[in-house]
């Protein structure tokens, strides 16, 4: 039996410095998102589409959220599998292409995850998990584009 999960989020543009969207320059890319109960993150577009450098944009968020998926799929596998996990760090990398129209879509996602185990854990075990928190992370089954695992396990 399926379950549904629902989520809900609100977004405010904040980019209007007078004249709204009179022209392509006139404006910022600038906008807010809530959800209840959570801090707001400030956003904006990529810094190639004239936004913020300092702000989180939609691209950053979506390989975020491969990442973020990919690390919690792990954990709960490595739990349910007996490996002690002691540290997890991923610097994750993603490729969009653009084209000619301005339009654009990622073409890969590549997920870097340095694991630190405990003494005594099944280091082989640990890599393999990867793949199955892969099969299963919900962000990266939703993707049109390939996610790829590179993770390095180390033993504390």
């Amino acid at each position: 039996m399926s379950r549904l999960h629902r989520y809900a989020t609100t977004l405010r543009w904040t980019g209007n410095r007078g004249t709204g969207t009179s022209a392509y320059a006139a404006y910022g890319r600038d906008h807010e998102v809530e959800a209840d109960g959570r801090p707001d993150l400030a956003l904006t577009s990529d810094p190639a589409f004239r936004g913020d450098p300092a702000r989180w944009n939609p691209e950053l968020l979506l390989l975020a959220s491969l990442s973020s998926c990919h690390q919690l799929w792990y954990l709960h596998l490595c739990a349910e599998a007996g490996i002690a996990v002691l540290a997890y760090e991923d610097r994750a990398e993603a490729v969009m292409e653009e084209e000619a129209s301005g339009a654009g879509r990622f073409v890969e996602a590549v997920l870097r995850p340095v694991v630190t185990i405990a003494p005594g854990n099944d280091a082989a075990r640990a890599a393999a998990l990867h793949r199955d928190a892969g099969a299963k992370c919900f962000i990266a089954r939703s993707m049109n584009f390939p996610v790829r695992h590179e993770p390095e396990i180390r033993t504390a």
